[in-house]
């Protein structure tokens, strides 16, 4: 594989970040790392949405592979702008997915657990060939990127969709991840909270995944299928995540009451229950290798990290 150019969209994000530096130091790549509004200098600037530039700039660089990162991840955003939501989820992946058959590249479409309701997940988790249905905006227009990747792979385009959970690991901000910022709701004692005891969630290391795709991108792609489930197995609620962190910091959680009531609402509040990921054919192709969550936040934290 030596020669191969990797293209990583959201590379200033907290997924893109892990996935640029594991294709760097793995030494045997070229890596060009593309970013939107980050001020981040060894980043690439380009708009997704312009599909000229984009088009132009991938015929300028010729990649062997593009991990698609870049995507509105947050169910609230989504909610409140979702034309601008529908334009990053769907058609940037589906554009995408185009200029790979045109431009000869093999694109891997990062999507989520969302997807699926959460109701009654099979036993083993819901697999790649599970019926989706999303509960809210945020799912629906991954669900909907995802059938316009497919739909270019079955024209001819070589594309593979990775469905992963919540995510952690080294952020700027805690308030980048979903996970991360419970540290921050933990440590701030004089704030009273209520905190979700009710849905089951599966956190899963952005280093872990990156890992993963390292890994992934070596292998031939006509072994691939066209979706992919990345998972850690460990299950947590976000109360029972803030025990774990509040354990390691030293702290109570008198300041936050738990939860354990489904959430009632439409939009955003519809978060789903269970969507625990099969990744039993993944597994087929290559370990996975996930890091345990506990093991990972109390290094984390010692190091000094946020």
């Amino acid at each position: 594989m030596s020669g191969s150019k990797i293209v990583v969209t959201g590379a200033s994000g907290v997924l893109g970040t892990a996935v640029h530096n594991a294709f760097e130091k793995a030494l045997r790549y070229e890596v060009v790392g593309l970013k939107n509004k980050s001020t981040a200098s060894h980043l690439v600037q380009l708009d997704l949405t312009d599909k000229e530039a984009t088009k132009q700039k991938l015929e300028e660089i010729k990649p062997t592979w593009v991990i698609h990162c870049a995507a509105e991840r947050r169910p609230d955003v989504a909610e409140k702008d979702q034309a601008g939501t529908q334009l990053l989820n769907v058609e940037v992946p589906g554009y995408l997915a185009e200029l790979a058959r045109a431009i000869n590249f093999k694109l891997v479409y990062i999507s989520t657990d969302y997807v699926f309701d959460g109701r009654s997940p099979p036993p083993g988790g819901y697999t790649p060939e599970s019926p989706t249905n999303p509960l809210q905006i945020y799912g629906q227009t991954k669900r909907d990127g995802e059938t316009a990747v497919l739909q270019a792979r079955k024209q001819g385009a070589k594309a593979v969709v990775l469905r992963v959970p919540v995510l952690y690991g080294p952020a700027p901000n805690n308030a980048d991840s979903a996970v991360n910022i419970l540290i921050d709701v933990v440590r701030d004692q004089s704030k009273e909270s209520n905190m979700d005891d009710y849905a089951i969630r599966y956190p899963t290391n952005v280093l872990d995944i990156a890992s993963f795709l390292v890994r992934l991108t070596d292998l031939s792609f006509d072994t691939l299928p066209p979706i992919l489930h990345y998972s850690a197995n460990e299950s947590f609620t976000k109360y029972q995540m803030c025990k774990i962190f509040a354990d390691i910091l030293g702290l109570g959680i008198n300041h936050m009451k738990p939860v354990s009531t489904p959430p009632t609402g439409a939009g955003a509040t519809s978060r789903p229950y269970n969507c625990h990921l099969s990744t039993a054919e993944t597994e087929k192709l290559l370990p996975l290798e996930c890091t345990g969550f506990r093991t990972w936040w109390e290094e984390y934290l010692q190091d000094g990290g946020k």
